[in-house]
């Protein structure tokens, strides 16, 4: 990819690369402020995929402050108080083995959500704004920094709502006075303008798969949430969907992975396997899983960047800060970022200006999540999980998980 410099493209307008929860968040506060933006999903197609997730309360919060609270409320559940018991005992470490949901207060406490869902309410929200927002089957090519804006060349032929044709520039170049990088740990706009080195393998792999609740119970015991902990492995499972599906992952300690990608499919067989050795409840939920949907990846990060933009291009989550999932905000960060970008895009004259706050508010928050996400990793894959003092961990940090980034000072 290249970057070079041309004219002067319109204001107020924003081309965002990726379609995905950190892409959507972006493109829907900005249109909400009057911005016209253009998402672009290599993708050929947007569809259900992925799985469970979790809501920081914080995060609750900015998506409604968007306009879809109603929508948000209705298709999550409130998180329960989270069992962490023994991987081979199934004794209880911290936490607490409740039955049912506990009472539903909004947005003051996380949130349980299927991703496919959330995914669904906020393209429904930007297409409701604007039916051409959002464009398919574009593969970023090169980037141009123009005096006042961007110039970016894509190869694809572009899709627009329903997968029919895109707009008249589709597949070649499209102009905006600034450009997002919402495109992951794989980020095209962060290898061309910021960091070309591959992310690096973090020694873990994941399994995850979603479990009908009537399959599951035998094997739940109609407790709601519980992570079984120990022996550089991890297991965790709630309750997505009205309840309808168990959502699970487990996640391994491994010294290789070939893979690429996130959605590699995997056999029971394997899953078992990584898994010996912990509870019968445990396996016996392994052995629910769907064969035609139980799929594995690697964990990929990146060392922390001194900033996330150059001119006119800037980055949000993953794209900018992947981080490893044990305190379960990776997606919170990305919608954090999409709503605190978008407030010093309002309030902030200057785009170099807008982007130096943004950058201000975000990065001491991010390290922050970095870290702790580490930490709690090392506590609750330690092979003796009884000698961890889960009081102290990370999770319990209130300070982690009441950020607001609707009120966050700029």
């Amino acid at each position: 990819m290249r970057a070079s410099r041309r004219q002067r493209p319109s204001s107020k307008t924003a081309l965002i690369i990726g379609a995905g929860l950190a892409g959507l968040t972006a493109a829907l506060a900005l249109q909400r402020d009057g911005w016209r933006v253009r998402v672009c999903e290599q993708a050929s197609a947007l569809g259900d995929v992925g799985a469970g997730i979790t809501l920081s309360p914080g995060a609750g919060r900015a998506l409604s402050s968007l306009g879809v609270a109603d929508e948000l409320l209705a298709a999550s559940l409130p998180v329960p108080d989270i069992a962490f018991i023994h991987y081979r005992s199934g004794e209880l470490l911290a936490g607490t083995l409740a039955p049912g949901l506990p009472a539903d207060r909004g947005f003051d406490t996380p949130r349980h959500i299927h991703r496919a869902d959330l995914h669904s309410i906020l393209l429904a929200a930007v297409r409701s704004l604007d039916a051409a927002a959002v464009i398919t089957g574009q593969r970023l090519l090169a980037v141009e920094q123009a005096d006042s804006g961007v110039v970016a060349q894509f190869a694809g032929a572009g899709a627009g709502p329903g997968g029919g044709a895109g707009d008249a520039n589709a597949g070649t170049t499209r102009e905006a006075q600034l450009l997002i990088g919402a495109d992951g740990v794989r980020s095209t706009v962060r290898a061309a303008l910021f960091d070309d080195s591959p992310p690096q393998f973090a020694g873990q792999i994941a399994f995850r798969c979603l479990i009908p609740t009537a399959q599951a119970a035998p094997f739940v015991h109609g407790v709601n949430a519980a992570v079984a902990i120990g022996d550089a492995r991890i297991f965790n499972r709630y309750l997505v969907r009205h309840g309808t599906l168990v959502n699970v992952i487990g996640i391994a300690k491994s010294h290789r992975w070939q893979q690429e990608g996130w959605h590699t499919p995997a056999t029971v067989t394997e899953f078992l396997e990584k898994f010996e050795g912990f509870h019968p409840d445990i396996l016996g939920l392994i052995r629910c899983s769907p064969p035609n949907s139980l799929i594995k990846w690697g964990l990929f990060v990146r060392p922390p960047l001194s900033q996330w933009s150059v001119e006119h291009v800037v980055m949000v989550g993953d794209a900018a800060h992947p981080i490893l999932p044990f305190l379960g905000l990776g997606a919170a960060l990305a919608i954090e970022d999409a709503v605190v970008l978008s407030r010093a895009l309002a309030q902030v004259p200057s785009l170099n200006g807008a982007f130096a706050a943004y950058q201000r508010a975000r990065m001491q928050r991010v390290e922050a999540v970095r870290l702790g996400s580490i930490r709690q990793g090392e506590i609750i894959q330690a092979s003796d999980p009884r000698g961890a003092d889960l009081r102290q961990s990370p999770s319990q940090d209130s300070a982690i998980f009441d950020y607001d980034p609707c009120t966050v000072p700029l």
